[in-house]
């Protein structure tokens, strides 16, 4: 897999694979050292040119578990504040020798460009793309899902994932109704009917305004921020109005199914989208999430810098006594 551009990228064989890789590598979470030589002596690039906390450090955490060289790139105080392309960054990028470029940026489009420009050789992964698409955060919030409600194995097959709130502006919504549909997960966006997308009908899920219907025995909801910095109207008449109408409490929780969690992609707008009550309570698998997200964007890395043809796939033995042995004690 050279590059991670959009969740559609990924058909069921590879999405399992790549859950059953982070599934194994999450197991370094329990040793005091946490790091393996797997990609020591390669080097990837962060280009951040929006604002970002769970993703970038995630990936730089991922990137350093895995032995690779990190290269942190944000616009803010950078040359891209002077009138700095794409292309031109991502051209400096490729003469320092980045292999792999993982990129946010608030243009739909801009990993796929960076990917088919030939401005670089390097492998791409999209960290989220205007309003586009947010493919790790797809496949973190599906590893979160199963490791909780499928006892970490198994498939997704017949699970009711409910996604509430600003779908129209949200990458990760997009994604996550591609991945989860894959998975084999029955998927129901909810929202106003100025936050639903145009088109939304064509998309593999169903789709409604009543979020106590959707709710009720559903396995997971995913609320989403209502991401005013994208909008430039008014999409509803007041935040409480919203809050109201579309906002998880702790009495709408408990149409959940019993084992019922909640997600949340981050940041929160406590009070808002999500009460306190709820983010912080026993549904609530928000920390699991960002702890989830290293492990599988390790797994993608491994992926993409194409691991799999020099060592082979994780799974087999030669693998499992690399992981299972002693980890790397440098750095």
């Amino acid at each position: 897999m050279r590059h991670l551009l959009s969740a559609a990228d990924l058909d069921r064989d590879r999405a399992d694979s790549i859950l059953n890789t982070a599934a194994q590598l999450a197991t370094l979470q329990n040793r005091s050292v946490k790091k393996l030589p797997t990609l020591r002596g390669r080097t990837i690039a962060n280009l951040f040119f929006e604002d970002s906390t769970r993703t970038r450090l995630s990936f730089e955490a991922a990137a350093k578990r895995l032995s690779a060289d990190v290269i942190t790139f944000t616009a803010k105080g950078s040359s891209v504040s002077k009138g700095e392309s794409l292309k031109d960054t991502a051209l400096t990028l490729e003469a320092m020798g980045a292999e792999v470029v993982v990129v946010r940026h608030g243009a739909s489009g801009a990993a796929h460009r960076l990917a088919h420009s030939g401005w670089t050789q390097a492998g791409v992964i999209n960290a989220g793309d205007g309003t586009h698409e947010h493919p790790t955060q797809a496949l973190l919030d599906a590893y979160t899902i199963r490791d909780r409600l499928c006892a970490g194995a198994g498939n997704l097959d017949g699970l009711r994932v409910v996604i509430v709130g600003d779908v129209l502006h949200s990458r990760v919504a997009r994604s996550n109704v591609i991945l989860l549909g894959t998975l084999g997960a029955e998927v129901t966006l909810v929202a106003p009917p100025t936050l639903m997308p145009k088109g939304v009908e064509s998309w593999p899920c169903q789709y409604t305004y009543d979020l106590d219907e959707a709710l009720t025995g559903a396995d997971a909801v995913m609320m989403l921020r209502v991401q005013a910095e994208r909008m430039n109207a008014a999409y509803f008449p007041s935040a409480h109005e919203y809050s109201r109408s579309f906002g998880l409490t702790a009495a709408r929780a408990q149409r959940l199914a019993d084992h019922g969690i909640v997600l949340h992609p981050g940041p929160m707008n406590r009070g808002m989208e999500i009460s306190a009550d709820v983010a912080d309570g026993p549904r609530s698998v928000v920390v699991d999430q960002v702890t989830n997200g290293v492990s599988v964007r390790m797994a993608v890395l491994y992926e993409v810098f194409g691991a799999r043809a020099q060592v082979g796939a994780i799974g087999n033995a030669e693998v499992d006594n690399f992981i299972g042995g002693e980890p790397d004690a440098q750095g």
